[in-house]
C-alpha cells in the first residue's frame, strides 16, 4: 500500500512558514491560532492546525516538519473536528491544553486534557511527544501528561504499547475512518496483558489477528532493524521500540483496514518494508477448532488438522474453508502410544493465551502431567 493514500496529504501553505513561531514551548500567556505552529527544538516535528486530505474541516496535530508530504501522527480532537480557522489551542486557568473555536456566537472547549495537577506549560519533543510540564520552560518539575499516552494510529519510536498495571491507563492503537477522517475507526491494536501476553487487533470487539512471538522480537526486513523491548513484571506489561538506524524518519501505523504498516522516508517518499499480517497464518482461528495453520505442510492449502482428527466439511475443506474446523477421526484409531498422551505437531502456532495459565518452574515432565490432568477434567483424553 503506498503510504500516500493514507497520509494526511497537506503540503504547509505559505502562510504556515509566514507567521510560524519558532518555539517549542507554550505557556498560559501564549495561544496557538490557525495558522500558527509549535516546532520541535530540532525541528523534526511540528504542532499545528491542519485538514486531512481533501477535508476542509481542522484538527490540531503533530506531523514530520522536514518532510514534503505531510505526515501526521498524532491527532488532538480527532472526534471534535472544527469548521473552519477560528480554532484555538491553549492552556487554561487549571494548567489543562484546550482546543476552542473563537468566535463572536461561539467559544465552545471541543477537546481538553483533563489533568489535576496545574501545568504551567507544554512542550513539543524531537521525539513527537507533546508534554505537559509543571514549570514553566517545558522543564523540570516532571510531566503530568503526554500525548504518547493518547496515541491515535501511529506508533513512533520510545513509544509504547500495553498497559499500565498500577494506573490502569491502557496504551493502543486505533484506526482513522479514512484518509479524509482521522476520527476513530474500526481498528485497535492492544496488547492483551494475561500471563502470556499476546498482540490482537480487534474490530469491535472481534479479534482478527493475533500475534505472540513479536512481542518480544523486533521484526527485520531487508535489512532495516527495529530494536523491541518487551516488559512484563508487576508495574507494567508493554512493547516498545528504537531505531537502530535514525537517519530516515520510520514509524509504524494502523492503516484503515487493519494492517499495522512499517515505513520508513527514502528518496523522497514512504516505503513500506514490512506489514502485518504478512501471512495467511496470523489471521484469527484461521483453521477453526482442532485444526491448525502451517504454512510449510506441501499442500496449497495452509489449514491442517491434528493428528487423529479430519475435516468436519471436506466439501469446505476443498474450497479452502476450514472455518468449521476438524473432528475426531470415525475410526478413532489413537496416535499416542502405550502410556503416552502427547504427539509432536511441528510448525504449529501457539493457541490463543487468553486463558493460558504460566508456570514457569515445571519440568518437561511435570508440565506432561499438568496438561494430561487439565485433559482429563475436559473429558479430552482417553
Amino acid at each position: 500500500m503506498n503510504p500516500e493514500k493514507w497520509a494526511f496529504n497537506l503540503l504547509l501553505p505559505l502562510i504556515f512558514i509566514r507567521f510560524c513561531t519558532s518555539i517549542d514551548t507554550l505557556t498560559p500567556t501564549q495561544s496557538i491560532n490557525d495558522g500558527e505552529v509549535l516546532v520541535s527544538s530540532g525541528e523534526t516535528f511540528a504542532l499545528g492546525f491542519f485538514s486531512p486530505g481533501d477535508s476542509s474541516r481542522r484538527y490540531v496535530g503533530i506531523w514530520y516538519n522536514k518532510i514534503s508530504v505531510q505526515t501526521v501522527v498524532w491527532v488532538a480532537n480527532r472526534d471534535s473536528p472544527i469548521n473552519g480557522t477560528s480554532g484555538v489551542l491553549s492552556l487554561n486557568r487549571d494548567g489543562n491544553l484546550v482546543i476552542y473555536e473563537n468566535t463572536t456566537r461561539n467559544h465552545s472547549t471541543l477537546w481538553q486534557t483533563n489533568v489535576s495537577a496545574v501545568s504551567r506549560s507544554a512542550r513539543l519533543l524531537d521525539s513527537g511527544n507533546l508534554v505537559l510540564f509543571q514549570a514553566d520552560g517545558g522543564s523540570g518539575g516532571g510531566g503530568v501528561w503526554q500525548s504518547f499516552d493518547q496515541p491515535t494510529n501511529t506508533f513512533l519510536p520510545n513509544m509504547k504499547l500495553g498497559l499500565d498495571r498500577r494506573t490502569g491507563l491502557e496504551w493502543f492503537l486505533s484506526s482513522c475512518k479514512s484518509r479524509d477522517d482521522p476520527g476513530t475507526g474500526e481498528y485497535a491494536l492492544r496488547v492483551e496483558p494475561n500471563e502470556m501476553p499476546q498482540l490482537i487487533l480487534f474490530k469491535g470487539s472481534t479479534r482478527v489477528w493475533r500475534l505472540l512471538g513479536w512481542l518480544a522480537r523486533g521484526p527485520v526486513w531487508n535489512g532495516f532493524v527495529f530494536n523491541s523491548t518487551f516488559v512484563n513484571n508487576s508495574d507494567q506489561v508493554c512493547t516498545s521500540y528504537t531505531l537502530t538506524n535514525a537517519s530516515n524518519p520510520s514509524m509504524q501505523f494502523l492503516d484503515e483496514s487493519g494492517s499495522l504498516k512499517m515505513v520508513t522516508w527514502d528518496g523522497g517518499k514512504w516505503v513500506e518494508f514490512m506489514s502485518i499480517p504478512y501471512e495467511r497464518c496470523v489471521g484469527y482461528g484461521r483453521c477453526g477448532a482442532f485444526g491448525y495453520c502451517d504454512l510449510n505442510n506441501g499442500q496449497e492449502f495452509e489449514c491442517t488438522c491434528l493428528p487423529g482428527y479430519e475435516p468436519r466439511s471436506t466439501e469446505k475443506w476443498n474450497l479452502r474453508d476450514a472455518s468449521g474446523g476438524c473432528i475426531k477421526k470415525r475410526e478413532a484409531v489413537s496416535m499416542c502410544g502405550s502410556g503416552e498422551g502427547f504427539v509432536e505437531v511441528a510448525n504449529a502456532k501457539v493457541p490463543d493465551t487468553f486463558n493460558a495459565r504460566v508456570v514457569m518452574s515445571l519440568s518437561v515432565n511435570e508440565c506432561k502431567e499438568e496438561c494430561e490432568g487439565n485433559l482429563l477434567l475436559r473429558g479430552l483424553h482417553k
